[in-house]
């Protein structure tokens, strides 16, 4: 039976990891999380975060998969240890393959990054970065109003633009050749983050450079799945599904086996 890639992630932002990982590796299956009831992670305090990441890999531990990828740039900042101390399993986050990414294209060194506001306080991106580089300078910028707007669907409205254009405004100010997308909800927004960024400034999704990190896992531990049938995905939620499945099929072009989650421990709201 073939073991799964188990992805996770605070709601649908995930599901751009999903995307990449499809495309990159079709032989793969993919069982995925999306935490719609307690999105977003952003504003919650970290040992929270760390709670609801355990709580949703006790989850899918039980189907046996072969890698764990917290694809949710604040359950990663604080909870990717502590994950990775409790399985035996390789577990991948988000933020070193996006900042790799990052310090390879930039020119100038000048390097924006957004994300939520757990990410952001984190200083998780402006360490790896400086790790890699330490003359470069990094600008963060804590974006809130993005991800509510990516779980209701809202991706290309007036609406949506008017509130880019204006969280962004204070990285326009600044001298940036390069732009993390630092949450993985934000790479629906993309079309727009690089209307109001202008051509000068790449974006950097996290989500592409995550997906090849996972490929270069399994290839190097032998566990890539190279030959059979197409798998068949399974996603999971504890929110709206009707919701989560709309952006899901939409996002990924295909019809999905969708399973409605209700914690059976007390949610917090």
């Amino acid at each position: 039976m073939q073991q799964p890639i188990a992805i996770l992630d605070s709601g649908v932002g995930g599901l751009t990891v999903v995307k990449e990982v499809m495309r990159q590796l079709p032989r793969e299956k993919i069982i995925y999380f999306g935490d719609t009831a307690r999105t977003p992670y952003g504003p919650r305090p970290a040992e929270e975060v760390t709670r609801f990441t355990r709580q949703i890999v006790e989850y899918l531990i039980q189907y046996r998969p072969k890698m764990i990828v917290i694809a949710c740039n604040t359950a990663t900042a604080v909870a990717l240890e502590d994950i990775r101390s409790r399985v035996a399993i390789p577990v991948v986050g988000v933020i070193h393959p996006g900042a790799r990414a990052a310090n390879s294209r930039t020119q100038t060194g000048f390097v924006g990054v957004i994300g939520t506001e757990g990410t952001v306080r984190s200083g998780a991106y402006e360490q790896v970065l400086k790790h890699l580089s330490p003359s470069t300078q990094v600008y963060s910028l804590a974006c809130p109003r993005f991800v509510p707007l990516v779980e209701q669907g809202n991706f290309r409205s007036k609406e949506t633009y008017d509130v880019v254009e204006s969280s962004l405004q204070p990285l326009k100010e600044r001298a940036i050749d390069t732009l993390i997308l630092g949450c993985t909800h934000y790479p629906f927004l993309s079309e727009t983050i690089a209307s109001v960024m202008g051509k000068d400034v790449a974006l950097i999704s996290s989500a592409d450079e995550t997906a090849r990190e996972i490929s270069t896992i399994l290839h190097d531990r032998n566990r890539l799945t190279r030959d059979g049938e197409l798998p068949v995905h399974q996603f999971f939620c504890s929110g709206d599904h009707r919701m989560f499945r709309m952006i899901a099929q939409d996002w990924l072009g295909e019809q999905i086996e969708l399973t409605p989650v209700v914690w059976q421990v007390p949610k917090i709201v």
